[in-house]
């Protein structure tokens, strides 16, 4: 069920595998893709919700995309019929070992750190996931040894049920997706069922100030922090390993706190895999981060213009605000996804010169930040607001695109959102 990048992997995958599969999608999709699943023995059933071609032999393999209230989800489990995830298809699957990482931030830049970090090793892995390669892509396509280091989100941790990966890492928990999870206490759970399935001998790896108690499963339980507790800490400006110098924070590459939060879950993850210390040593020195997150992507007239848009959420926005002391011109905005925008205002009043809101939050982000005392531009979109913020920037100061929001409201995608910045910036 739905018929985007995670479903058309997954029913190739289960038509290669001789399943009898049918691809249904409650939209249209585009020809070529209906065109490649019926040539491959699939069929294929657009505008549709799916109700009608459920049987007693039915699996539902749902899209992270599709909401657990989608009418073929909820008759499906109405009729005891299970309903799984592409994630879930994708690791059962798999017979390779899983380096699984989620959080509400820090996703992405963790998992190809990982992913870097095993390359300086000389260990075949492949990173998939949420971030853009679909797991069932890999199915069938990779030597038994290579490692699968999987961004994973809510969306598709919800729908798991037997995942359990070698090493599982929690980042962070901060509100996002209550448009879709309804409930602070539904996102979280979401999350945390990355541990519940893990067996002994397995690793779970969490930030130090989180309650243990709450991870499930059996796995070893590895913190990483900053003080000088747990196995992984960051005090005296470097990293610790089970209490040695690791790594002093300025050989590592990336810039800001949260991206050290990053490096410490990266390199605890592949410590506890097994990996060499030198090899983790030399890809924190050598990473650089990933295309739409704090990507600087241009200096013109001596202000600098930063690519944020995966910046989807409140606490992330916050976070790339709050990498640059002051003079921010920040561009906020896009399809709201039930944050609440007053968490702005204190990084906003600490760091940012002016404010540019943009799409269909603008309104309610504006009246949100008031309090900061910062001028605010209502600029309706993203073309109008680079446009004014390169006319006010003064040399030193900082044009950062850290929306705070989704960007469906304009765009298809934050990646489609962060490179029309770049053009825009480029083309200045």
């Amino acid at each position: 069920m739905g018929l985007a990048r995670s479903g058309v992997a997954a029913a190739f995958a289960a038509r290669e595998r001789g399943r009898e599969v049918a691809g249904v999608d409650s939209k249209s999709v585009p020809d070529s893709v209906g065109d490649a699943l019926r040539a491959a023995g699939i069929e294929v059933r657009t505008a549709d919700d799916g109700v009608a071609w459920l049987t007693p032999e039915t699996t539902v393999v749902k899209s992270p995309g599709v909401p657990q209230d989608a009418a073929v989800v909820v008759a499906a489990r109405e009729r005891g019929l299970p309903v799984i995830g592409e994630l879930e298809l994708a690791w059962r699957m798999l017979p390779n070992p899983f380096v699984a990482v989620t959080g509400s931030n820090g996703k992405t830049t963790t998992v190809e750190l990982l992913g870097h970090i095993f390359e300086q090793a000389g260990k075949p892995a492949r990173v998939a996931g949420n971030v853009g390669t679909a797991l069932s892509s890999l199915a069938g396509k990779l030597d038994d040894d290579a490692v699968v280091i999987c961004e994973a989100s809510s969306f598709q941790l919800e729908d798991t049920d037997a995942f359990a990966p070698e090493v599982a890492v929690l980042l962070n928990i901060a509100d996002d997706h209550l448009d879709r999870h309804k409930t602070s206490e539904a996102y979280r759970a979401a999350k945390l069922r990355i541990f519940a399935r893990q067996p002994p001998g397995t690793f779970a790896v969490v930030p130090d100030h989180f309650q243990l108690a709450d991870v499930a499963g059996d796995a070893t339980k590895v913190t990483f922090g900053s003080d000088s507790a747990p196995r992984m800490c960051d005090h005296d400006d470097a990293l610790w390993w089970e209490g040695e110098l690791l790594i002093p924070n300025a050989d590592i590459r990336l810039r800001g706190a949260h991206n050290r939060e990053n490096a410490m879950a990266a390199a605890t993850s592949a410590l506890c895999f097994g990996l060499p210390r030198e090899a983790v040593v030399a890809g924190l020195e050598s990473f650089s981060g990933v295309a739409h997150r704090l990507e600087e992507v241009a200096t013109r007239d001596g202000v600098l213009y930063v690519n944020d848009s995966k910046a989807t959420n409140v606490a992330s926005a916050v976070v790339g605000i709050s990498s640059f002391e002051s003079g921010v011109h920040v561009i906020l905005g896009g399809r709201g996804k039930g944050g609440d925008y007053t968490r702005l205002t204190q990084a906003v009043a600490a760091h940012c010169a002016r404010v540019y809101v943009i799409g269909e939050s603008a309104a309610e982000i504006a009246s949100a930040v008031a309090t900061a005392a910062v001028p605010v531009s209502d600029c309706g979109d993203l073309e109008t607001a680079v446009a004014r913020a390169r006319a006010a920037a003064a040399p030193g100061e900082v044009v950062l695109l850290s929306p705070a929001c989704a960007s469906f409201d304009q765009f298809e995608s934050f990646e489609e959102r962060g490179r029309r910045f770049r053009e825009l910036v480029q083309d200045s």
